[in-house]
């Protein structure tokens, strides 16, 4: 303790004695918002001798409920042996640590507790209480979960594109090419562009800021059959910043793929016209037109949210970001 504590402790109301009658503890635990308990490890089972109301607020028990227990109550069904070893090994080596544990509340409503332990030592070095910190991380986990499910969904879906796109390649190839080496190499080509693509921008090394021409010329290149022949790109410098690259890419994913499977990059006379435009509000214009494809009907009503000309056998589409 230094020599300005006894004089802070005076000040504040407070003696050396409150300090280790607790008195300090209770006056700063009680007025926390964070949630907070106490435990005595100098009594059997290292009971809780107190705790303040954000604590009781969090789990939903009152005082009378758990001073004097030890705070495995809060376990239950789903607790893991894993984070249960993590605090022992804590409390054993008397560290600060931080452990997440599925806790429970009263009413049986589970929570994920970022627990934090740690010593409280007197003047002398001994070890007198230990604290606990309860934070619920529940919200952030789930949101966690939730966006890691998206992201397979997503990388099983471009999966199945893939193999879908990978079936036009190798039917067109084999059309026009006779040789046998010249076909194997055109498809290990195909592919090989075709996988490039996904994994550039799947990859957490992808730039935060891409220009639109490149994102473009990278993909649609990638999932055309024969490759630059089908595509055609005109339009401004425009730079996409890291927010819009994933919605970006899963557009020209889709659009391409769609164009593979039904469109015009899936006949050899097929190809695909991408301009693009910033307006004068600020917007990204982009317009996706397929020439020479097979004969085209009106979509269905809500099948296309964006603007949508059919003619013949080409159809063009334009979407506003």
């Amino acid at each position: 303790m230094s020599s300005d504590t006894p004089k802070m402790l005076e000040a504040a109301g407070f003696t050396e004695d409150d300090m280790r009658n607790n008195a300090v503890f209770a006056h700063a635990i009680r007025h926390s918002r964070l949630p907070l308990c106490i435990t005595d490890p100098s009594k059997p089972d290292e009971p809780i001798v107190f705790a303040n109301p954000a604590f009781c607020e969090l789990t939903g028990y009152t005082e009378a409920d758990f001073v004097g227990k030890n705070c495995r109550f809060l376990q239950g069904p789903e607790t893991t042996q894993e984070s249960i070893d993590q605090i022992r090994a804590a409390l054993s080596s008397n560290a600060v640590a931080m452990v997440e544990i599925v806790n429970y509340r009263k009413s049986g409503e589970k929570f994920i507790n970022a627990l934090q332990i740690g010593p409280v030592y007197d003047e002398d070095g001994n070890l007198v209480f230990r604290f606990g910190s309860q934070l619920d991380v529940s919200q952030v986990r789930e949101k966690e979960r939730k966006v890691a499910a998206l992201k397979t969904e997503e990388l099983l879906h471009r999966l199945k594109n893939i193999v879908n796109v990978m079936t036009v390649v190798i039917k067109m190839t084999g059309r026009s090419v006779t040789d046998p080496k010249e076909y194997g190499k055109k498809i290990v080509d195909r592919l090989t562009a075709l996988g490039q693509a996904h994994f550039a921008t799947i990859s957490p090394d992808t730039p935060k800021v891409l220009q639109f021409r490149e994102l473009a010329q990278m993909l649609l290149v990638a999932y055309a059959p024969l490759g630059e022949a089908q595509v055609r790109l005109s339009g401004d410098d425009v730079s996409i910043p890291e927010q819009s690259v994933t919605a970006l890419t899963l557009l020209l994913h889709e659009l391409a793929t769609n164009a593979v499977k039904h469109g015009s990059l899936g006949v050899e006379c097929g190809a695909v016209d991408l301009t693009w435009q910033v307006t004068t509000d600020g917007a990204l214009r982009v317009i996706w037109q397929e020439r020479d494809g097979p004969q085209v009907s009106q979509p269905e009503a809500g099948k296309w949210v964006a603007h949508c000309e059919i003619a013949g056998r080409g159809i063009r589409r334009v979407a506003d970001i």
